[in-house]
């Protein structure tokens, strides 16, 4: 039976900050379009007829988060549960996987997935509430379907190397730019920016991840992108998902926010990981560099955010 500590490690907490980041980037730009930190110090947060507080957007922040932890989590032991029952983890490097080592029965995991997604879900619903934006519900059942159906069903899509295209999707369009609508009811161009930065930023920690796992996967039969595209190539990909966040802050800065180019300092976590890669490091090598660029991800979140609401 696995430990207390063994299903804190199967939960991969190493990935939340890709929970987290775009919570802080659409709650950044949700405060930002209503006039910033400035507007509620001074009580001027009306818009469009709508009145704006600190604290409805706080509340709706945390609601959201708890959403994207959960939805994270979630996702993440049923990775553990699908790619178990499937022999794709018998031989891995990384994180615990309790279905594969037999630390916990399967049924156990898929019921921890499951009890994360419900987390989820009620709390997806009593923000639909509070916001009045019930077609989100849709939206919400599509994530939960999309994080089950990654290595899950008959036809998991993480198999056939569409996993960054889905993770772009839900944890950086979706998750982002869902934050801003469920608290101001619009989106932004800096909205957008931000959304698909932090998504480029969560495709890079699976691609680096998906790179480290080439020569596994291929003995299983997992055709991630990284496998399609080859090692080398699949590196070029890495930066390339890495660097293109800090490009879109011309955007932001553009659409009237120069405060973001406080983003830029989130170039320093990112640079040992970017050497790393490109340097060919293999194996183990790469376990570093997936937690650094989730790092990367939160910092840039974080200080983007920031710059958006100032």
């Amino acid at each position: 039976m696995a430990t207390a500590a063994q299903w804190i490690s199967g939960a991969r907490l190493r990935t939340l900050p890709l929970a987290v980041a775009p919570v802080l980037i659409g709650t950044g730009a949700a405060i930002g379009s209503v006039g910033g930190f400035t507007s509620f110090i001074i009580g001027d947060y009306t818009r469009n007829g709508h009145d704006f507080s600190l604290p409805q957007i706080f509340l709706r922040a945390v609601l959201a988060l708890l959403v994207s932890l959960c939805l994270q989590i979630g996702s993440n032991f049923a990775n553990d549960y699908s790619d178990g029952v499937r022999g794709t983890d018998d031989v891995r490097v990384g994180p615990v996987r309790l279905t594969a080592t037999g630390l916990a029965e399967p049924s156990a995991v898929k019921r921890a997935a499951f009890l994360f997604f419900g987390i989820a879900g009620v709390a997806g619903i009593v923000l639909v509430l509070i916001a009045q934006a019930w077609w989100f519900l849709i939206v919400g059942a599509a994530a939960v379907a999309a994080a089950w159906f990654y290595t899950g069903g008959k036809k998991p899509y993480g198999y056939m190397g569409l996993g960054e295209v889905f993770v772009f999707v839900f944890f950086g369009l979706v998750a982002t730019l869902g934050t801003m609508w469920m608290q101001v009811g619009g989106l932004s161009l800096s909205g957008w920016a931000g959304a698909v930065a932090i998504g480029s930023l969560a495709s890079a920690v699976l691609m680096v991840n998906n790179l480290r796992d080439i020569p596994t996967d291929i003995e299983a039969d997992k055709i991630t992108l990284a496998v399609r595209l080859g090692e080398h190539r699949a590196r070029i990909a890495y930066a390339s998902l890495v660097l293109v966040p800090f490009a879109l802050l011309v955007l932001a800065i553009l659409d009237g926010h120069p405060a973001v180019a406080l983003a830029i300092l989130a170039l320093v976590p990112a640079l040992n990981p970017l050497k790393t890669v490109l340097r060919g490091t293999t194996g183990p090598g790469l376990i570093p560099p997936i937690k650094s660029t989730g790092l990367t991800a939160l910092a840039f979140a974080a200080l983007m955010g920031l710059g958006l609401a100032l």
